[in-house]
This record gives structure tokens, sequence and C-alpha cells, in this order.
């Protein structure tokens, strides 16, 4: 695709279907297995997205662990890490967050036009995504920066709102093998006006103790 890029939403969740709890500590919903799987995700990926409050509540790195996938990326000419990418519409973000300090890779934060002034202080490139940022637009923009595949790591507003706006062309849904029960915890999705067509499920399979469900979520040539 040439409009966007192809985006794959990456998500670990509960049983009952919560992507953490109410607690001030992050909630460890993968095992070692799956964080390495995960790696190889980052990898092979141009950017990472995450949301505004994934960077307040869980502080990510969002970087590549493994030294041999680094080399891999820098023998293709490309950078050791994957672009790291938000979207804030209050400019609230910390500029001591591991989004801003870990790694050499490239930060950009699309923000609402009032937000920009409140960013002058973060290391990264604050893209004016007009009052209201739009994600079509988002994507549009880093299809031209030259991503064209997008790994999105949450939260659950983003989530929600890429697969609302049919947007999400691969989703990895890992299942932990454990209940929340807290109906104020996070969960994968709120409600919203989902595209009634059938995913199409491409692999299911065990790794270490969590359960790995790969969907087609829109047929692409992506």
């Amino acid at each position: 695709m040439t409009d966007r890029p192809y985006v794959v939403c990456s998500v670990a969740m509960s049983l009952d279907g919560h992507i953490d709890d109410c607690s001030e500590r992050r909630l460890i919903l993968s095992g070692d297995a799956d964080w390495d799987r995960v790696d190889e995700e980052r990898a092979g990926a141009d950017a990472i997205l995450v949301g505004a409050e994934t960077i307040r509540r869980d502080n990510p790195r969002l970087l590549v662990r493994s030294p041999e996938r680094q080399k891999r990326r820098v023998a293709a000419g490309l950078r050791p890490h994957p672009a790291k990418v938000t979207l804030t519409a209050r400019g609230d973000l910390d500029p001591g967050a591991a989004f801003f300090t870990a790694g050499d890779a490239e930060r950009l934060v699309y923000a609402a036009t009032p937000a920009v002034p409140l960013l002058s202080a973060v290391d990264a490139t604050v893209i004016d995504a007009g009052p209201r940022p739009e994600l079509p637009w988002l994507l549009a923009d880093l299809a031209r920066r030259g991503v064209r595949r997008l790994l999105v790591e949450g939260g659950t507003s983003l989530h929600t709102a890429l697969l609302a706006e049919d947007l999400a062309d691969e989703l990895h849904l890992v299942v932990a093998p454990l209940f929340v029960g807290d109906p104020a915890a996070p969960r994968f999705v709120d409600g919203g006006n989902f595209p009634r067509h059938r995913l199409r499920l491409l692999d299911s399979r065990a790794v270490g103790d969590v359960v790995l469900l790969r969907y087609l979520v829109r047929d692409t040539d992506g």
C-alpha cells in the first residue's frame, strides 16, 4: 500500500479481556518466549506506535532487544531500532520518559495544535496534526516518511480507534491464562462502531504459557 503503512495491532490480554489491572505496578501478562516473539516483530517494523497514555502508564522503551536483530537491521541499511511514534491531544508527556531517552531511534510526536508549544522540551520531532489529530492523516504522513510496516502496541483508545475505523490489517492477540476481574481495569478495546466482517485466523499457537491468535483484519496487498 502507498497511502498508509501496513498496520499490525499487537496486544496481550487476560482471559477476561483486560490489558492491565488498577494497581500502580504494571501487570505482566507475557512471558520470555512471547517477549522474544514481540522483539522479532519490532525488528521487522519500520515504526512502533503507542498512545500517550501508554507512555504515561507503562513507560515503554520500544527498542529491539536482541543484538543480533539490531545487527540484521543495520546490515539492511536501517537504524538498529524502528522509529517510535505517539500522538497526543494534551501534550502532557514527560521529557524524561523512556520513549524519549532510551536508545537512538527516531522519535515522532503527532500533537494537536494547542499542545505543540507544550512539547518544546521533548527530544523528538513534533508534528502539528491540526486541531484534532486524525488517524488516517497520521498514517498517510508516516507513509510519506517511508514507514511501510507499523506495529501498534497500545493502548485501549488507540486500538479501539484503529479497529473501529478499519485501519488495521493484522491483529496479534495474546491471551494470558489469568483473570483480572476488576471492571475498572483497562481493556483491550472500549465500545465502538466496529466493522461487522469476520476476521480471518492466520495462526494460533502456544508461546510459553500464553496463546497467540494472529488474525487478518483486512484483505490487502500489504
